[in-house]
């Protein structure tokens, strides 16, 4: 039997996008909710980076953006690092990748080029869609966000959209491989904006209502000024807001309308799944979530609320996980590259930063991870109307939260007491032995990974000063690869390094 396995990569839908996961039907993503009934529900998965480039960059490399040099959208990882596909199509198997990309150092939209370890007829990203449209009108129209009334008189179907045509490829990529061994990636755009969807869908949430709850009166006086800012920036998008008995709501009836458009699109790719890759491991998840004014912020940036860094993340593997399951340990879009490699049977080289989390899909119960890391560095270069440069490092072991911004003020929140993290707990001395050892965490993190930006600076908090120095510290040669590029020579003998830290006076 062929080892197959699609991977869908959905854009800005946090987990309480979904209605498996946030218990409102009215969302309506009936194929992802089918998904999780079929297989396991991860209901603590988290992505490395709330930002669309950084996220992908680990989803692809394994590696936090932190070493895979991709601090902000619009910036490519490092030449040297291959991507999932690049290591699985050496070893043989086809691979596809249709859809949204944002790795290539170029625009939104990519360069329009099939990246290397992909097969070119699959590849399709948003330069190719914008290519495919019959003139300038339809690209013009293809940019703006449409009511009803626009969708009608401008005669857009589901056939204009991007997502469509993505859905079209990736069927025909299963077909075309259904005999044989093979790993192919559906990274939809949308709901991401502009939102363009087809009728019924369009119209269908005009009177959808999302709760803001006790984000929605958060005041941040005891948050990081930083945003304090950025919900200044916003400020005029709260016309979307309306307060009911209950506390505010927000209404974006296009971000809804084309988020449920988008389950269809990959309920029909699971059609196909379903008819000629049966047994195939079915992994869903999204690149991290909007903030849809909670806690006055919009959009995603420097912060690692729940609402941008926790998404969903579903896993049907008829063989190997059981039906219905729901799996509460943390886990990280960090782990997904050593997960494929497990799963097909592919040595995992030391230089990834995650586990396979096979053996948590067989057992939900398994707990792969203690903790898991969330970093911020940059928005993207292209632009600045998002801010700058605002490096966060957070952990998270399954019920507290710890958010270092290093150039502001720190966050602290305990989830299970206060899950919509409106207390900033960063002073609770009561609680100071918790966050104390989360810190040490992320210090422990950021010399084992190699971060770029390690600095003591890390450790001199106002709430914690940690004596450290970075001079006569150790060395850390770069982690093994060894089927991509010769191992590290130590500077004082020119010796092939044989360990991955090496003490210095």
């Amino acid at each position: 039997m062929p080892r197959q396995s699609v991977f869908f990569l959905i854009d800005t839908q946090g987990a309480n996008c979904v209605s498996c996961y946030s218990g409102n039907p009215e969302l309506r993503t009936p194929n992802i909710d089918r998904l999780a009934s079929e297989g396991v529900r991860f209901d603590r998965a988290y992505t490395c980076s709330p930002v669309c480039g950084p996220a992908r960059s680990a989803i692809m490399t394994g590696l936090y953006p932190h070493a895979n040099g991709v601090m902000g959208n619009d910036q490519a990882p490092h030449a040297d690092l291959p991507s999932i596909g690049q290591r699985l199509r050496k070893e043989g198997f086809a691979t596809g990748y249709v859809g949204k990309w944002h790795l290539d150092g170029s625009d939104y939209f990519g360069d329009g080029r099939c990246a290397e370890g992909w097969d070119p007829e699959c590849w399709f990203d948003g330069r190719n869609y914008l290519d495919s449209l019959p003139d300038d009108h339809a690209r013009s129209i293809s940019r703006l966000v449409h009511n009803a009334d626009d969708v009608k008189a401008n005669g857009i179907t589901e056939d204009f959209t991007h997502a469509h045509r993505i859905a079209d490829r990736a069927r025909a990529f299963i077909e075309a491989h259904r005999d044989e061994d093979f790993f192919l990636v559906v990274s939809i755009d949308e709901p991401h904006h502009p939102f363009i969807c087809p009728e019924p869908f369009v119209s269908s949430f005009d009177d959808f209502e999302f709760s803001l709850g006790a984000t929605g009166d958060d005041d941040l006086s005891k948050k990081p000024r930083s945003q304090q800012e950025w919900a200044a920036h916003f400020s005029a998008g709260h016309e979307k807001l309306e307060r009911r008995e209950g506390g505010l709501v927000y209404k974006n009836p296009n971000y809804f309308a084309c988020n449920s458009y988008s389950d269809y699109e990959l309920g029909r790719v699971i059609e196909a799944i379903d008819s000629h890759a049966p047994s195939s491991m079915v992994v869903y998840t999204s690149d991290h979530g909007d903030m849809f004014h909670r806690h006055k912020l919009n959009g995603k940036g420097p912060a690692a609320y729940e609402e941008i860094s926790r998404i969903p993340f579903i896993v049907r593997w008829p063989e190997g996980a059981p039906a219905g399951a729901v799996s509460e340990s943390p886990v990280s879009h960090i782990d997904l590259v050593p997960t494929f490699l497990d799963f097909f049977a592919v040595d995992r080289p030391p230089l990834l930063h995650g586990k396979s989390l096979l053996p948590q899909c067989s057992d939900p119960q398994h707990k792969t991870n203690d903790k898991v890391f969330i970093e911020f560095n940059r928005f993207e270069l292209d632009h600045d109307g998002f801010g700058g440069f605002a490096p966060i490092r957070a952990v998270f072991d399954g019920r507290y939260k710890l958010v270092i911004n290093l150039l502001d003020s720190d966050e602290f929140y305990d989830l299970q007491e206060d899950p919509e993290e409106v207390n900033n707990q960063i002073e609770n001395e009561a609680l100071a032995g918790i966050r104390d050892g989360l810190h040490d965490a992320i210090l422990a993190w950021q010399g084992e990974t190699r971060d770029a930006f390690r600095t003591t600076i890390w450790g001199r908090r106002s709430w914690r000063d940690i004596e450290q120095s970075t001079w006569g510290g150790p060395t850390r040669p770069r982690p093994f690869d060894d089927k991509y590029f010769p191992r590290s020579l130590l500077y004082e003998t020119g010796a092939v390094v044989d360990k991955f830290v090496y003490e210095k006076c």
